[in-house]
C-alpha cells in the first residue's frame, strides 16, 4: 500500500530524472525499518520486494486509467 503513491505520481516525471528515481527509492527505508521492527526474518525480503513493485506498477496503471477519464 506504501508504493501506491509513489507509483500513481511516478509517471509525471521523465524516466531517468530525479523525481522519478525518488518515486522509486523514497518507499524504501520505510519498509526496511517496518521489516526491521516487526523482526521478519529475511527469507521474506522477496515477498517485500514483489509487493513493492506491485505496489508501483498498480499505482502507475491507477494513474494512466484516471488520466485517460478526464480527457
Amino acid at each position: 500500500m506504501l508504493n501506491l503513491p509513489f507509483g500513481w505520481i511516478r509517471p509525471r516525471y521523465p524516466k531517468f530524472s530525479a523525481g522519478w528515481f525518488l518515486c522509486i527509492h523514497a518507499p524504501i527505508p520505510v519498509v526496511i525499518f517496518l521489516r526491521l521492527s516487526t523482526k521478519t526474518p529475511f527469507k521474506f525480503v522477496p515477498i517485500f520486494v514483489a509487493t513493492a513493485v506491485a505496489g508501483q506498477i498498480a499505482g502507475s496503471r491507477l494513474s494512466k486509467i484516471k488520466r485517460e477519464e478526464q480527457r
